[in-house]
């Protein structure tokens, strides 16, 4: 069964940090993009990051350049979001997804899918002193 199971949420204070992991089966990681999505209760949902697994390209959205880190274990088909510096309005349920690489154009400056084809269950993240 092909799925992609979020873990690594939780509470932390401001400044603090959190790894989350993104972990797919049933299906290698060589042909999707991986997107992280946040949705905060009352607004919309913000992509947050991407990496593309033919070719490692890297995308962040402004709102965590500097702070956020995406990378990939190839062996253990897991991508992972590592948050320093967080903040409060970091705070919001974490998603990712997996789109095809044919559906999908990651750059420095973009990320975008046409359509995903596996999404994670989502993970909390609250950042509160």
């Amino acid at each position: 069964q092909e799925q992609l199971v979020e873990s690594g949420g939780g509470l932390v204070q401001p400044g603090g940090s959190l790894r989350l992991s993104c972990a797919a089966s049933g299906f290698t990681l060589d042909y999707y993009v991986i997107h992280w999505f946040r949705q905060a209760p009352g607004k919309e949902r913000e992509g947050v990051s991407c990496i593309s697994g033919s070719d490692g390209k890297l995308y962040y959205a402004d709102s965590v350049k500097g702070r956020f880190t995406i990378s990939r274990d190839y062996a253990k088909n897991t991508v992972y979001l590592q948050m320093n510096s967080l903040k409060p309005e970091d705070t919001a349920v974490y998603y990712c997804a997996a789109a095809d690489l044919a559906h999908a154009v990651v750059g420095v400056a973009i990320c975008g899918a046409v359509e995903y084809d596996y999404w994670g269950q989502g993970t909390q993240v609250t950042v509160s002193s």
